[in-house]
């Protein structure tokens, strides 16, 4: 049942991110503009979920896409319409706490 709700809701499996962050990917915070101004890793740009489909143009020529969020529930949404849009090497970072670590 556990894998359902990971399925759903973009959970998915754990990511180790230390190989991926030493490749400097584009990192993504599909959280809100005030979630994002309350702490972001360093190095981030926010693209709301809710607005990520009308900005697929500034995902075009990036090798590695790490997508984030609080919990990683919209980022695994995000990372499913990135993919959905023809881009590849998207991984979801989950929390964004994981995703700072590598880089403040």
């Amino acid at each position: 049942m556990l894998d359902i709700f990971k399925m759903l809701f973009g959970g998915g499996e754990e990511v180790d991110l230390t190989e991926i962050m030493a490749k400097k990917p584009f990192l993504v915070d599909v959280r809100t503009p005030m979630e994002f101004n309350q702490g972001h890793p360093k190095g981030s740009v926010n693209i709301p979920l809710d607005r990520l489909t009308s900005n697929l143009q500034k995902f075009k020529g990036k090798n590695n896409i790490v997508v984030f969020c609080r919990s990683g529930s919209r980022s695994g949404q995000a990372k499913s319409i990135l993919e959905a849009n023809g881009f590849a090497n998207v991984v979801n970072g989950g929390p964004w706490e994981n995703v700072a670590k590598f880089t403040n």
